[in-house]
């Protein structure tokens, strides 16, 4: 292959790899609890659940090796550690997406979060073409077009490391700047659990269990004995074969503590309700309880609806309100759906209508004045969904600004100072 059809070659795979590697990196980055939890579900596959501990922290790695590796193959510097970084992480992933499509112990492996869930094959299939990118970026990384000199590439390459670190720490401890799950702000939860009339249904395979003269034989519904007498049936199952339709909001639904379904009263009221969402109590922060509580008041003066939802036992609750002096209801939800709902322990939703009006999280609960602001405003428009919808241009600017500020710096005072030396390359690197 001449020099210029491998260049064209690598140029295509690193730019494709880098692009790859930056969505999954960024959309794992804004979501570092959502990352810990898929972690811990392997963990629970593999039967290494020891090591729970290292979810957060690996979930935290594994953003910002991804989306800096992805960023640094684009701009084309530390040309070979990055190769080679993206390269293990290719030859890791892609036997593994193959076994987790074979034996499927997690439906979903999580690559990219909640922004695009996609079967276990699809993964294998889309790593087995990433693998060969990355091979094809490892032998060639040489023949990349570097965008920054030796002078600014380091100050590149911290740039990258430092935006991701904060933007994901950020995250962490507040709530995703983006939220790529059905219960964001501006969501309607009846919405999100309807089905469409035409909608299609789970299909299952069933099969029949006859036992005759000591010997079991499987039938299926269409080929069983029915007319012969001599095999006498011991037993049924049946296997999922399709899946069909499932709504983005499948499993919400509210216990009160006399075992009531109140999921319709709750998504219906058409004035405001707050939900504290606390998935398990015991591992709940409780540095905030008095603003929770003072919450709870004024949702009493104003005749709001409050309930504290979690996963957590009777005795665990009563324990809550001993410590606490919480006088607010309790009542019962699925543990995964309240750590989908809000990536905080607590958290807080204000809802109206079954829309969800706000979130916040532990760490930045409302105070009185904002939620009277908010409960007072007569306007359809929804202040906290419009703010987040500036979310990409923003931290893309914040991302750019520093690295165009570079650029600009090699383009106008580094480059010039080899203009004039034929054997000094400002872009020549040893990496």
């Amino acid at each position: 292959m001449k020099t210029k059809h491998k260049k064209i070659a690598v140029e295509i795979s690193r730019i494709i790899l880098g692009l790859v590697f930056i969505f999954s990196g960024f959309v794992k980055a804004i979501d570092p609890w959502g990352g810990a939890y898929k972690i811990s579900d392997y963990f629970s596959a593999f039967q290494f659940t020891q090591f729970d501990f290292l979810a957060l922290p690996l979930s935290f790695l594994q953003a910002v090796v991804e989306f800096g590796v992805g960023v640094c193959l684009l701009v084309g510097i530390y040309r070979r550690i990055n190769s080679i970084l993206a390269l293990l992480i290719m030859l890791f992933m892609t036997p593994l997406t193959l076994y987790l499509s074979i034996a499927n112990p997690v439906t979903d492996c999580g690559c990219f979060g909640d922004a695009l869930v996609i079967s276990n094959w699809q993964t294998f299939y889309k790593n087995i073409f990433l693998l060969i990118a990355a091979v094809i970026v490892f032998i060639g990384y040489r023949l990349m077009t570097p965008v920054f000199t030796r002078k600014t590439r380091f100050s590149a390459g911290l740039w990258i490391y430092l935006f991701i670190i904060g933007l994901s720490f950020y995250c962490f401890h507040y709530l995703p700047v983006l939220d790529f799950r059905p219960y964001k702000i501006g969501a309607n939860i009846p919405e999100k659990m309807e089905v469409p009339e035409n909608a299609e249904h789970d299909i299952y395979e069933v099969r029949l269990i006859y036992s005759k003269n000591g010997e079991q034989k499987e039938f299926t519904v269409e080929n069983y004995p029915k007319d012969d007498s001599t095999w006498t049936f011991v037993d049924s199952k049946s296997r999922l074969i399709k899946t069909g339709y499932q709504p983005p909001v499948h499993d919400f639904s509210i216990t009160n503590a006399d075992g009531d379904d109140i999921t319709e009263d709750v998504l219906s009221n058409p004035s405001y309700t707050f939900l504290l969402i606390a998935h398990k109590l015991d591992k709940t922060n409780d540095a905030n309880v008095d603003k929770i509580n003072d919450i709870y008041d004024f949702s009493k003066t104003g005749e709001y609806d409050f309930y504290a939802l979690t996963s957590s036992l009777s005795n665990e609750i009563q324990d809550w309100i001993e410590n606490t002096g919480a006088e607010y209801p309790f009542c019962t939800m699925d543990d995964i759906t309240l750590k989908t709902i809000i990536r905080s322990n607590p958290g807080l939703l204000l809802i109206k209508g079954g829309t969800i009006i706000n979130k916040w999280p532990n760490t930045r609960l409302p105070d009185i004045e904002e939620l009277a602001r908010l409960t007072s405003e007569k306007t359809n428009e929804n202040p906290a969904a419009i703010h987040r919808s500036h979310t990409v241009p923003l931290l893309a600017l914040i991302l750019l600004v520093p690295l165009i500020g570079l650029f600009l710096l090699d383009l106008n005072v580094f480059k010039k100072t080899t203009k004039n030396n034929e054997n000094s390359d400002p872009y020549q690197e040893k990496n």
